[in-house]
């Protein structure tokens, strides 16, 4: 892997981490069509996540550093985002723990991911159009992710095991059935981010450390890693202050489209 491809993946997963298009998905589409597909690039696709998690550490520094704070002094509110995130996280990390090989092997595939990106787009479009001629609004804050709903954002996540499905689009459409606004299912999905990432990377670099340091090096893992992080960080601001106006019905669109042109292109 050159350092220009590095880049390049890195790149795409920072611009598609958090919004719900399918980081993977794209990275798998791109390691594809550039030939730079095998166990080792699987990996790197999985390790440069870290880069995103630290672009959410820093974005909301201010906010965890008080919730951290408050889980010392034992405050209610801390607490409860605390034990929000374990409900939320649990699921998919047990599903994922047991399914990793499984999905390695049968879903990091152009097509799995095209599937994915037209069933996540259509289940988006439906979403949002019910949310609208509804009028509903959905609960402000992340003081409202209760346990309950916490456990059906976790469910949510379960789904995003399927490359193309996309953490980020399941785990907010989830929150917004479990009766979120979609800015406050957003923040809570980034939130979850890091341990639902940050255990995925790390068990990720730790199976596959000879095939990465060996095959592709730690220079283009640190481009990789550097890159998704500065990109990641952007995307994340542009992205709450987009959903506090507007809606994820745009962005199924685009998956639909990017799903279809995909399956042609393999036809």
């Amino acid at each position: 892997m050159s350092l220009l491809i590095a880049a390049l993946l890195g790149l795409v997963e920072g611009l598609t981490e958090y919004l719900p298009v399918s980081s993977t998905g794209h990275l798998i589409l791109v390691s594809y069509f550039l030939d730079s597909e095998g166990d080792a690039s699987k990996s790197f696709d999985i390790v440069i996540q870290l880069g995103a998690i630290l672009a959410v550490l820093i974005h909301y520094r201010a906010l965890l550093s008080e919730r951290l704070r408050g889980l010392v002094a034992g405050t209610r509110e801390s607490m409860a985002l605390l034990t929000a995130l374990i409900i939320a996280f649990l699921p998919a990390a047990c599903i994922g723990l047991v399914l990793r090989k499984t999905i390695k092997a049968h879903l990091f595939g152009p097509i799995p991911v095209a599937i994915a990106l037209i069933v996540g787009g259509v289940l988006m479009i439906v979403v949002e159009r019910i949310r609208k001629a509804r009028k509903i609004e959905g609960a402000k804050g992340l003081d409202q992710v209760t346990p309950i709903r916490a456990f059906w954002i976790g469910v949510g996540q379960c789904f995003s095991l399927w490359p193309g499905s996309s953490r980020s689009m399941t785990t907010i459409v989830a929150g917004q059935l479990a009766g979120l606004d979609t800015s406050t299912s957003a923040e809570f999905s980034f939130l979850l981010a890091l341990p639902t990432l940050g255990a995925a990377t790390l068990y990720e670099l730790y199976k596959s450390r000879a095939a990465l340091f060996g095959s592709i090096g730690g220079a283009e893992l640190a481009v990789g890693l550097v890159v998704s992080f500065v990109v990641a960080w952007a995307v994340i601001a542009a992205f709450i202050r987009y959903l506090r106006h507007r809606g994820l019905e745009v962005f199924g669109y685009y998956r639909i489209v990017l799903g279809v042109v995909v399956l042609w292109v393999l036809r």
